[in-house]
């Protein structure tokens, strides 16, 4: 039966147990791996949130003459989605072995990469490398990529540019060279309360909200009859929904509060900024009808998340790098999103690698198959001897 090293199972059971839930703090887990990193010799470099909240954490194993800019990164998020309402069979906060895989929350998504690279460090330290080697843990993946963009940043202020980063998100240990974007944005309505009886009194907050929601399926349904296509998605068209709805305060008043939660994951050639331009006009309009009935009405758009997409080249350094490491690029295009496009658009040449199946992710009961732990140590495995110095 396949096994994997004691060393990643620990690390697993150890990141497993830090509830990391987004929308609290990562701080224990990027604490836990600096302690260990110092132990091993190496600087821990910390980059904290504005408000201390939350850190990303960048480790870097020098190549043999001591130089730590270029190589390779690999990189991984550290946060995990919530467990609240989800039927788990065991503590999702304890990893737990049944039947050849490794249950609990983050397993696959993605603790699981976390584990195996951190790992792998005493045996990088041990080996005279021709490249450096970077490892990057962010915060706040699972909300929109947010830690990416910090993380890009922190690699600029340590000079460290790395030519090339294996994104670790679980893709069955396949490489992926691109997906789609992904933007999320809210949009608040404000118009007018008055008692339901006095319709003219009042700016009905839901139903100017409804004429955007109607907009927008409209515009999202153009995307799947119109295109433009990719056929390299399983769903080979721009996608849109409205995700979340909240309104009024009594069934007897004109709500004067409308709240929509939409997105929209785009192909390459849909320009994103552009379709946010042409929601807001249409926003714009709504706004001026409202006005219309009480000038004290209002329509705010707010672009919660903007992450750009991925599509690397299959002759790109990271495609080459992979496939010397026995990875194949398939032609397979994915329709989540990951931070390798955030890399990407930063100059890093970037991949997703993992082990893990995302279908498993964000699920209760989320586990990865051993087996894909061990595939992933063998791919550090031949990472590491390919840059043997």
């Amino acid at each position: 039966m396949t096994s994997v090293s004691p060393e990643t199972r620990d690390w697993l059971r150890r990141l497993v147990a830090l509830d990391t839930t987004s929308r609290d703090s990562n701080l224990p887990l990027i604490e836990l791996v600096a302690d260990h990193v110092r132990g091993l010799g190496l600087t821990p470099h910390v980059f904290p949130t504005p408000d201390g909240a939350k850190a990303n954490l960048v480790v870097t194993v020098p190549d043999a003459d001591d130089n730590t800019s270029g190589g390779v990164m690999l990189s991984g998020h550290t946060d995990v989605v919530p467990v609240d309402g989800q039927a788990w069979t065991s503590d999702p906060f304890e990893l737990t072995k049944r039947d050849g895989r490794l249950y609990g929350r983050g397993t696959a998504d993605m603790k699981g990469f976390n584990a195996v690279v951190i790992a792998a460090l005493p045996e990088l330290l041990a080996q005279p490398l021709r490249q450096p080697v970077h490892l990057a843990f962010s915060y706040d993946e699972e909300v929109g990529c947010q830690g990416a963009p910090p993380m890009v940043d922190a690699l600029a202020e340590l000079g460290l540019a790395p030519e090339v980063t294996f994104v670790g998100e679980p893709t069955s240990m396949r490489m992926i060279c691109a997906h789609k974007s992904i933007n999320v944005i809210r949009i608040a309505v404000r118009g007018v309360a008055a008692h339901s009886s006095l319709t003219d009194q009042g700016v009905n907050a839901i139903e100017h909200a409804a004429s955007i929601i109607r907009w927008w399926r409209e515009r999202c349904d153009r995307w799947r009859d119109e295109g433009p296509y990719d056929e390299g998605y399983p769903i080979a068209h721009t996608t849109g929904a409205v995700t979340l709805i909240s309104g009024g305060n009594g069934v007897n008043i004109i709500p004067a509060e409308a709240d929509v939660a939409l997105e929209f994951r785009a192909i390459a050639e849909v320009d994103d900024a552009a379709v946010i331009a042409e929601l807001e006009a249409a926003c714009a309009q709504v706004e001026a009808t409202m006005r219309d009935e009480d000038p004290a009405a209002s329509v705010t758009v707010t672009v919660e998340t903007s992450t750009v997409g991925l599509e690397t080249p299959l002759d790109a350094p990271a495609v080459r790098l992979g496939e010397a490491l026995g990875l194949e690029p398939l032609p397979d295009k994915v329709t989540y999103g990951t931070e390798a496009g955030i890399y990407s658009d930063a100059g890093i040449s970037a991949v997703v690698c993992g082990p893990g199946d995302i279908a498993q992710a964000h699920k209760a009961d989320e586990f990865i198959e051993i087996s894909q732990l061990a595939a992933c140590e063998e791919f550090v495995g031949r990472l590491i001897a390919h840059l043997r110095a």
